[in-house]
């Protein structure tokens, strides 16, 4: 703010007052050796005068911004808005700010983001990688500056990351052992790009599942996609359209879960009854579909809190900045999609 062209500063609020520069920047920063009277009398007069922080100015002495970097696949997933939403709860707590970019599941697009960031001179990055990055290059300029990263969800091996995960290989496992026990024989996968450890370990445990009840693993029934509605809508029809159907399906997302039920029911196959179905995430959608899907409960409130909260530490130099993993808890939630044994 300005009064006519001219920049009010600290020392037009100290003239007005008769007090000292020194006493106005505390009284604005509320030090408790300022009076709580004059305390309010500066930050009235400083807002009535228009005064406004010079952030730059103060990042330029601390050598620091007080901002972190988030970069997501994708702003309109309900998962990572999740995450993002408890990554603003604890950065908002401790004073930082965030600047948010979205690779749209783009490897080249994340360069630029991570390239945007840096020169933002933000503090420290909280990342889920693209769809399909293929190496972490890109990542060598925060490194070699030592500005700390912490992954989530889709993370990768690189000396000196954080990462807050699930364990995916179990959640994978314990959906197809559910639907093992629900009486399927043969289950078909649903899955992400094999790049990605998420996509990876769940169809890693998909097919641990299969051998350890005697199944024999059939690539045929493996769909591998942009896990989309879309997806969800092909991966049907080309199921349909085999000699040996599946007779059930777990799906990488509730996405394509939710669409392939829906394109099931079009096609007059009946769900569960002979095609059971489990998905991953536990959107909203899973409760909305009917039959209610089966999923993975994924706590992404507490992965953005996590992922916050150990950047911080690590901005500090306190706490859980030594670990380099932290997997957090899930849960199979079971719902009508995959109950057959009632």
């Amino acid at each position: 703010m300005t009064k006519g062209n001219k920049e009010i500063t600290i020392y037009d609020v100290a003239r007005a007052l008769q007090i000292s520069p020194s006493t106005v920047s505390r009284g604005l920063k509320d030090h408790p050796h300022i009076k709580k009277e004059t305390r309010e009398k500066i930050k009235a007069l400083a807002s009535e005068m228009g005064y406004q922080r010079n952030k730059f100015a103060s990042s330029l002495r601390k050598q620091r911004t007080d901002t972190i970097g988030v970069v997501v696949p994708k702003l309109n997933s309900y998962f990572q808005a999740t995450v993002i939403a408890g990554i603003e709860k604890i950065t908002n707590m401790h004073g930082y700010g965030l600047l948010i970019s979205q690779s749209q599941e783009s490897g080249k697009q994340e360069m630029t983001c991570i390239s945007t960031l840096f020169n933002s001179r933000v503090d420290g990055m909280i990342v889920s990688l693209a769809y399909d990055t293929k190496n972490m290059n890109h990542f060598n300029i925060l490194f070699n500056k030592n500005i700390p990263v912490v992954f989530f969800d889709r993370v990768a091996d690189c000396h000196g990351c954080m990462s807050v995960i699930i364990d995916n290989f179990k959640a994978g496992y314990e959906a197809t052992s559910h639907l093992i026990e629900q009486g399927c024989m043969r289950i078909a996968h649903l899955g992400g790009n094999l790049l990605r450890n998420v996509y990876s370990e769940r169809f890693k445990g998909y097919k641990q599942a299969l051998t350890d009840n005697g199944i024999k693993y059939d690539q045929d029934v493996l769909i591998i996609s942009e896990l989309s509605d879309e997806a969800g809508i092909s991966s049907v029809h080309k199921l349909m359209k085999m000699k040996n159907r599946p007779d059930g399906i777990f799906a990488a997302n509730d996405a394509t879960a939710v669409a392939a039920i829906c394109e099931l029911q079009k096609l007059g196959v009946k769900v569960p009854e002979e095609i059971a179905i489990a998905g991953f995430n536990n959107e909203p959608v899973s409760k909305v579909v009917k039959p209610n899907l089966t999923t993975i409960d994924y706590p992404a409130i507490d992965m953005g809190e996590i992922a916050a909260t150990s950047l911080i530490n690590k901005l500090k130099n306190t706490g859980t900045s030594n670990l380099s993993t932290i997997v957090l808890n899930h849960k199979l939630i079971i719902r009508g999609s995959s109950l057959r044994n009632k």
